[in-house]
């Protein structure tokens, strides 16, 4: 893996910078704020994404950072419009699903992915602009969504890892009806500053207790157990130089102003007095595919970054699992690009694989 591709597999787009919740780990920083993308940028955005998604039958338009429903519905299709063979995805707190939402993502054929961190009593941080639980109100959207058959990814925040709690998320979500969970283990960014220095202990052992529990009935595609086994068996293959991509996906996020940041899309609304607001472009003036093209020198952090991603090359055995420490949480955690182990890796990289492989070990 060298170097950053000028083709992503995905791009993230910013509808609005509102969210009506408050979680209290919210990497956010605008999330009070309704700055709306415009439809000009979204299709400065199709100009480039069209024919990328010609040549894959999977290049997805994600709709996130923010509430997206929070932009309603005329101003998502809208936004939407432009685009031509992608799969929209949204991310979205549920709250704001009903029967008329339903019926969009039908007719739009939207995948939706929902953010929820379990049984009622562990959704204490997920509240209202009044701090309020929200719990009652995301369910209600869920309900909406099983009750017109829409089906639903599920995105679970962890922010204390303990014995118990892995099995206990397992069978919540298998009673949920999900269909792809994905585990988040607290992070440390953006305007979110608490310390995930968890122990180590601790999270290895919710991993290898969520392998099991999701060996013993895998009716749900869980995306870290999937992807640590995929490694593992390239591994024992002898073929794991190459299950990382040839290139860094640039992982582009288009801000609702349409600016453009990369590789991070936690990055997006902070800036340093040394790089500026991190943006590489924007597609207002330049295309994406353009400013893609020229990523490694796009914006002045990216050089450090990739300095950093050398460093883990060098220096981490489990670089070809992960592909080097994301850049957001090197920055959040460490004040630069260029440092190597984050707390994010030992939590959702180290601790992962070597709680699948303790699992591996006991049978």
């Amino acid at each position: 893996m060298q170097g950053i591709s000028p083709v992503p597999g995905y791009v993230v787009m910013q509808p609005t910078t509102l969210c009506n919740l408050d979680c209290t780990y919210c990497y956010l920083p605008f999330r009070s704020r309704q700055d709306r993308m415009s439809p000009a940028v979204a299709a400065a955005v199709a100009d480039s994404v069209n024919p990328w998604a010609a040549a894959d039958d999977r290049f997805s338009v994600v709709w996130h950072a923010g509430e997206p429903l929070a932009a309603g519905r005329p101003a998502l299709a809208e936004l939407m419009s432009p685009f031509t063979g992608v799969e929209h995805h949204v991310q979205t707190n549920a709250t704001l699903i009903d029967d008329a939402w339903c019926e969009f993502f039908t007719s739009h054929a939207v995948r939706v992915s929902i953010s929820v961190d379990g049984p009622e009593r562990l959704n204490g941080q997920r509240v209202n602009k009044a701090g309020l639980p929200s719990y009652r109100t995301i369910l209600r959207g869920i309900e909406a969504l099983r009750r017109h058959g829409v089906p639903f990814s599920a995105l679970c925040v962890v922010s204390d890892p303990r014995p118990g709690l892995a099995a206990e998320l397992y069978e919540y979500f298998l009673d949920l009806g999900c269909d792809v969970l994905g585990i988040n283990i607290e992070e440390q960014e953006g305007v979110n500053a608490r310390p995930n220095a968890f122990a180590d202990d601790a999270v290895r052992s919710f991993w290898s207790e969520l392998v099991a529990s999701w060996r013993r009935d895998p009716r749900i595609h869980v995306r870290e157990i999937e992807w640590t086994l995929r490694y593992a068996g390239a591994v024992l293959a002898d073929r794991a130089d190459g299950i990382l991509p040839s290139a860094l996906d640039p992982i582009p996020t288009i801000a609702a102003d349409g600016r453009v940041f990369l590789l991070s899309p936690e990055l997006a609304g902070f800036t340093d007095p040394r790089y500026g607001d991190f943006s590489s472009g924007n597609v207002l003036a330049t295309p994406l595919s353009t400013i893609l093209s020229g990523a490694a020198t796009s914006a002045p952090w990216i050089a450090e970054y990739l300095r950093g991603v050398e460093s883990c090359r060098r220096s981490c055995p489990y670089f070809g699992f992960c592909g080097g420490a994301h850049a957001a949480n090197r920055y959040f955690e460490h004040g630069r690009f260029d440092g190597t182990e984050t707390n994010h890796c030992r939590n959702s990289k180290i601790r992962l694989l070597e709680g699948v492989l303790d699992h591996a070990g006991s049978r």
